[in-house]
């Protein structure tokens, strides 16, 4: 049944609210919120009225959703979303609950009444080179999250990826997932529509790369490797099919990403700082490749 079919009902269904527990939904919920990210067939948790209309806008196909006492002047919004997107939700997936329930299952201190449970969404490598709609026509500009295990930095670099034209990430393994509850939020909703891959061994994605003709950029600071790095906006040309690399908060990036770069790009700082950290790092680089490629269109 599709959204648009309940967007005039009570969140209400036949079965009653959910007060156990040990109740499947409200076991998976938990699982979902308060986990570090959804293995492969296990759905995206997504808490939060303002999110969970982000997904159903971009597209993913909700599993189930719950509802609060208190989270219910919040719902019709939500049903009013699910009734524009193509997959909706169905009647009988729509789930009440208590608000001290509720609390118990939400990831964050002050839950607002409403969550949803999504399937992933399947991508592969050409997407994340392609990335959506109307960017196909655009060279490739791939965010690599390389060991960052942070979720607020990861959340962050998929922000900005989204916010300065990249066509993709990807998450490679020992980094925060970003479909975790923590970095979706980081992320305000871009790791929900930008092409994505996650768990991505370093060795496989380098030589996926090289057959996809993308330059490989590793950005570090000058105490990370011995080579010659560039300046930021200097001698380094992001124009065409690129993919940069960001390492972790601490060590950095690991050596095979630094041998195998086709540059190092080094962000100019004061002596006093050494290195920022990897969503700022990120932001500044991704920034500075949506610039160059601004100034190159006709």
């Amino acid at each position: 049944m599709q959204g648009r079919r309940h967007a005039g009902e009570s969140t209400a269904n036949s079965a009653g609210p959910i007060t156990s527990r040990d109740n499947k939904w409200i076991k998976a919920f938990r699982a979902a919120l308060r986990g570090t990210g959804p293995r492969a067939g296990e759905p995206i948790g997504v808490e939060g009225p303002k999110m969970v209309e982000e997904a159903l806008r971009a597209g993913l196909e909700a599993e189930a959703l719950l509802v609060s006492e208190s989270g219910e002047r919040n719902a019709e919004q939500v049903l009013d979303a699910a009734s524009e997107s193509e997959a909706g939700i169905r009647r009988s997936r729509v789930l009440r609950t208590t608000d001290k329930l509720f609390e118990s299952v939400a990831g964050t201190d002050s839950p607002q009444g409403v969550a949803a449970l999504f399937r992933q969404r399947e991508w592969g490598l050409e997407d994340v080179l392609r990335g959506p709609g109307a960017m196909r026509e655009s060279a490739p500009l791939v965010a690599v999250i390389a060991a960052v295990q942070d979720p607020g930095n990861v959340g962050t670099i998929v922000r900005s990826a989204e916010a300065f034209g990249a066509t993709g990430a990807i998450s490679t393994r020992g980094s925060a997932d970003p479909w975790s509850p923590k970095a979706l939020r980081a992320s305000a909703g871009s790791a929900l529509r930008l092409p994505l891959l996650r768990g991505m061994a370093i060795p496989i994605l380098i030589a996926q790369l090289r057959i996809a003709e993308a330059r490989i950029y590793a950005a570090a600071s000058k105490h990370d490797t011995g080579r010659q790095a560039s300046g930021i906006a200097n001698d380094v040309d992001l124009r065409g099919p690129a993919a940069i690399f960001i390492g972790n908060e601490g060590s950095g990036l690991p050596d095979e990403v630094l041998r195998a770069a086709d540059g190092i790009i080094s962000i100019p700082t004061s002596g006093a700082v050494e290195s920022l950290n990897a969503g700022i790092a990120a932001s500044i680089v991704l920034y500075e490749a949506a610039r160059q490629r601004k100034l190159a269109r006709p």
